[in-house]
């Protein structure tokens, strides 16, 4: 009779099966040596990082929020509150829960639920005007903010609370 033969590796005497990474020290990589990098914190508590964070997703935010106002033609305050979410939460994961954080995504949300309306009438203009939504922004943005504030009613306004209220909310839940 023969006896059969253990893997490489394996002393005679061990059980063949089981588990194969007995061994290891928890979190260790396969093999059971040592890692081989270090991964790096992630960023918090960084202000400057966190604001610029929180420019990017307003600029993000107001060109979806116009978007979706552009071809639907009615203010949805739910988007409004969602792009401020949008603001507030990216800035305080990057910035930390400190309150100029806060502070500024509501002023940055507000600016984006704006811009966002100014996306939104220049979209809708462009179907009209048989002009690029593009060049209406650009081209004539004097006009068109003009022509914002003269139309603009409660409603309008409320919006733009919306979009702080929610960044209020975004920045305390990243936080």
């Amino acid at each position: 009779m023969s006896q059969p033969v253990p893997p490489p590796n394996q002393p005679y005497g061990q059980p063949q099966g089981g588990n194969p990474f007995a061994g290891q020290q928890p979190g260790a990589p396969f093999g059971g040596g040592p890692a081989p990098f270090t991964p790096a914190p992630p960023a918090r508590n960084n202000i400057a990082l966190g604001l610029g964070a929180g420019v990017v997703a307003a600029v993000v935010g107001a060109l979806i929020y116009g978007f979706i106002l552009g071809k639907s033609d009615h203010q949805i305050g739910y988007i409004a509150v969602g792009v401020g979410f949008l603001v507030g939460f990216a800035a305080s994961k990057l910035g930390g829960a400190n309150p100029a954080v806060t502070v500024v995504s509501a002023l940055l949300s507000i600016g984006a639920v704006y811009l966002g309306q100014l996306v939104g009438i220049s979209i809708a203009l462009s179907d009209f005007a048989h002009e690029s939504a593009t060049s209406i922004f650009f081209d004539h943005f004097g006009v068109l903010t003009d022509a914002y504030s003269e139309a603009a009613d409660f409603k309008d306004y409320l919006f733009l609370a919306l979009g702080a209220v929610g960044a209020v909310a975004g920045a305390r839940k990243g936080a």
